[in-house]
């Protein structure tokens, strides 16, 4: 059978688009959940008995819902448009109605953050991302966590699994911005 060109707005393409989504997310190991900008192209190759493979290409942006979150990506928060990571997934899904099947065959994505330079044109004195990994953002996130340890009324301690997001702004001085995983240890706060 001949590939189809459905539009993008069909909803069975708009279907094929949501579990795609959903079976990227729950893949991916590290990073934010990715949410539809829109459905860039879409194919269809209709099965012989029932079913349809669609090849998609999806226009994606982070949230604010960490990937370990496993929450669904409509129930996340887009980031601002200044602070957002953006690209493309090409997926090939197959989808068999008639019995609740849904299956990513193959899926790539590339990401990549907003350029410094937009967001200059658009927010001179917004903060710009940084390297997550530099010794400063990994101290400003046990400070953070730090503060948070001493007023909690959590029966343990946590610390920094890693920080996943980092900016810098110049204020009076410079200004740190951290988004970090948390884990709880072993160590209650009971003991000294």
């Amino acid at each position: 059978t001949a590939l189809l060109s459905p539009t993008c707005d069909d909803t069975a393409v708009e279907e094929a688009a949501d579990l795609a989504l959903r079976q990227i997310n729950a893949d991916r190991k590290e990073g934010y959940i990715l949410s539809l900008y829109r459905i860039f192209s879409v194919r269809e190759h209709p099965q012989e008995i029932t079913g349809s493979v669609f090849y998609l290409i999806l226009d994606v942006v982070d949230t604010e819902c960490h990937v370990l979150s496993k929450k669904l990506w409509k129930n996340c928060v887009a980031r601002f448009a200044h602070t957002t990571v953006y690209g493309q997934c090409k997926a090939i899904i197959y989808i068999n109605q008639a019995r609740n099947i849904a299956h990513l065959n193959t899926y790539q994505c590339i990401l990549q953050p907003v350029p410094p330079r937009y967001i200059w044109t658009v927010c001179p004195d917004c903060p710009v991302d940084d390297c997550p990994t530099e010794p400063k953002y990994l101290e400003a996130a046990v400070q953070s966590l730090a503060k948070f340890n001493a007023e909690s009324e959590q029966t343990h301690y946590f610390s920094v699994l890693n920080v996943t997001r980092a900016s810098m702004q110049w204020v009076i001085g410079p200004a740190y911005f951290v988004e970090f995983l948390i884990q709880e240890t072993s160590c209650s706060k009971n003991d000294t």
